[in-house]
């Protein structure tokens, strides 16, 4: 900390009064570095275990250790998580997401590394998912602990989670543009210049790193046949349908089984059960375990073939076979990537959406090039397509865009890029409100949005705001008692209560104002005559939107807080609306 001083010769300080402050820029860079090095070391861990793993068979021989390995896989995950690490991290971006939500951009620490750990376990055994969604966890928990140790403000902690989270991805993918789109359009950081300079520091310097420890090759360097022709635009519209159906059935697909899963109640079970489901599936299609970034890299450069015939479902070579298996390959992927998901490991959907998008885009092509007098290269659809479920599954159209030609080293299909992915993410919009990252959280009420005003209630809690200056009072006890009560409240307010503090009721004092002057009736009435059941009532766990309603509803100005019917104190719209004003004052200086 000393040296850090030193370094910017002057205290540590927060965004704010429209500057960017040195502390921030330096802290964004050393983020960057540390997400990208993360980045670097997870693949190259995950690679040589991944060798170490399937060493001694391939995907033509040998291959009936795919029903085991999943079930090993997943063992190791669960043992991890459950006795190591003691937390749930199968959503890394869902994660990020509740933590910017609903706890001011605090991640636990053990994020530094345990989704990374659990990832390799998962993966390298043949869990069908990616590493991208752990590595942005990684990278967001970068973030929120350095934010945290050198005690920035909360909103500029938030900032810091979106740069550590675009520092890691840039890292793992190479593409800072891409990776600085999606803590703007996924994580739904502000798009202002406090937040975006931090982000983009962070984005290239994640990716230089990458770049100085691995080099500047990409993850698809696929040479183009043929350059983008505008008389395909409307194929690459129709793509953009065809994979917006796709994401649709991905999401649903995704939900439908982790809702299933969900149904078992012990860890045991799930493991045994998911993963020989799974085992079976890579049994059959061997080009679903793990990531399956070499297939799709083979398929789109137009080597897939020997792939495909390595299923226990060999093509004959005729067009409608490989389309079959490729539909086959496209089904089996998703419920593969859910299973894997749902049984307790531990990954993310990045890699499966670039999968189904691959495979999506040259199905399309292949059925488009059926047709007489029609052609359609093969290599660009497939490349596009990967934008197009991005976008349709994440919500997310420019990460799509921009991940797909960072990451291919091309802007040359941009234009079509831009097609798919809008008509994509068009397309599921009309089914889906929220992406597979935000959906969870959307019905609970807990998911953070640009909109400022439901951002700020998003961050609010009912806890924290409780008052329990309210004086209480026996619904047994008399008027004599509850007027000795009111002399030594400051307020005009009395909760009821009964000998174990359920909440029976209360009393305003303006009602009984007639009768409290009354000593001859003191020892007549009784509490449970005055008292009457207020509506509507304050639960802690209520969202602030649904707080705030109530008070909007009932023009209340105070409202009781009970949990399981006991009485907690109450919430009021004072207190609430001055919470209110702080916070969105705070997120609106920049």
């Amino acid at each position: 900390m000393d040296f850090y001083h030193k370094l910017l010769k002057k205290p540590l300080t927060s965004i704010h009064n429209r500057q960017l402050h040195g502390d921030v820029l330096l802290l964004s860079v050393i983020i960057g570095v540390w997400g990208g090095l993360s980045a670097v070391i997870l693949k190259n861990i995950a690679y040589y275990t991944h060798q170490w793993v399937t060493r001694g068979f391939d995907f033509g021989t040998g291959y009936y250790v795919y029903l085991g390995l999943p079930v090993i896989g997943l063992t190791l995950t669960v043992l991890f998580t459950k006795y190591v690490v003691k937390a749930n991290l199968s959503h890394g971006v869902s994660i990020v997401l509740h933590a910017i939500s609903k706890r001011f951009g605090k991640i636990r620490s053990h994020n530094l590394y345990s989704s990374m750990v659990a990832s390799i376990f998962t993966i390298t055994f043949g869990g069908s998912m990616g590493f991208e969604a752990p590595i942005v966890l990684t990278g967001g928990a970068i973030g929120s602990f350095l934010g945290r140790k050198f005690h920035m403000s909360r909103k500029t902690v938030i900032i810091l989670v979106g740069a550590g989270a675009s520092g890691a991805l840039a890292g793992i993918f190479k593409a800072p543009i891409a990776a600085t789109v999606f803590s703007l359009e996924i994580l739904m950081i502000d798009l202002t210049m406090a937040s975006l300079i931090p982000i983009l520091i962070s984005a290239v310097s994640g990716a230089t790193m990458a770049y100085f420890l691995m080099g500047n090759g990409v993850l698809f360097s696929i040479h183009l046949d043929r350059m983008y022709d505008v008389n395909n635009l409307p194929f690459y519209a129709l793509l953009g349908i065809f994979t917006g159906l796709v994401s649709l059935y991905f999401n649903r697909t995704t939900f439908l089984i982790e809702d299933l899963m969900g149904k078992l109640k012990k860890d045991s079970e799930k493991v045994l059960i998911g993963g020989l489901a799974i085992g079976v599936i890579i049994f059959i299609f061997p080009s679903i375990y793990g990531e399956g970034y070499e297939f799709l890299r083979q398929l789109i450069s137009g080597q897939g073939g020997s792939l495909i015939n390595q299923s226990v479902m060999p093509s004959s070579g005729r067009i409608t076979h490989i389309l079959l298996l490729l539909f086959l390959i496209m089904i089996f992927k998703v419920i593969a990537m859910a299973t894997t998901g749902a049984s307790g490991g531990v990954g993310g959907i990045f890699a499966p959406s670039l999968f189904m998008g691959g495979v999506a885009g040259v199905f399309f092509a292949k059925m488009v090039n059926l047709l007489p007098f029609v052609s359609v290269p093969e290599k660009n659809m497939g490349l596009v397509g990967m934008a197009g479920v991005m976008a349709g599954v994440m919500h997310a159209p420019l990460t799509g865009i921009f991940l797909v030609a960072e990451f291919t080293g091309s802007y040359q299909l941009f234009a079509p890029l831009i097609f798919t992915a809008i008509f994509s993410y068009l397309t599921i919009s009309l089914f889906e409100t929220h992406s597979i990252y935000t959906k969870r959280l959307a019905e609970k009420g807990e998911l953070m949005t640009h909109h400022k005003d439901k951002a700020v209630l998003q961050m609010m809690r009912v806890s924290p705001l409780i008052e329990t200056n309210f004086k209480t009072i026996n619904k047994n006890a008399t008027l004599g008692d509850l007027v000795h009560v009111l002399a030594n409240s400051e307020r005009n307010i009395v909760a009821v209560v009964d000998d174990d503090n359920n909440f029976q009721g209360i009393i305003f004092m303006n009602d009984i104002r007639n009768i409290i002057f009354k000593p001859e009736l003191y020892d007549k009435i009784k509490v449970d005559e005055l008292m009457y059941m207020p509506e509507p009532l304050v639960s802690p766990d209520d969202t602030m939107e649904e707080v705030t309603k109530k008070f909007q509803d009932s023009g209340n100005f105070n409202l009781p807080v009970i949990k399981d019917g006991k009485y907690l104190g109450f919430v009021s719209r004072a207190q609430v609306f001055s919470q209110y004003r702080k916070l969105l004052k705070e997120f609106s200086d920049e």
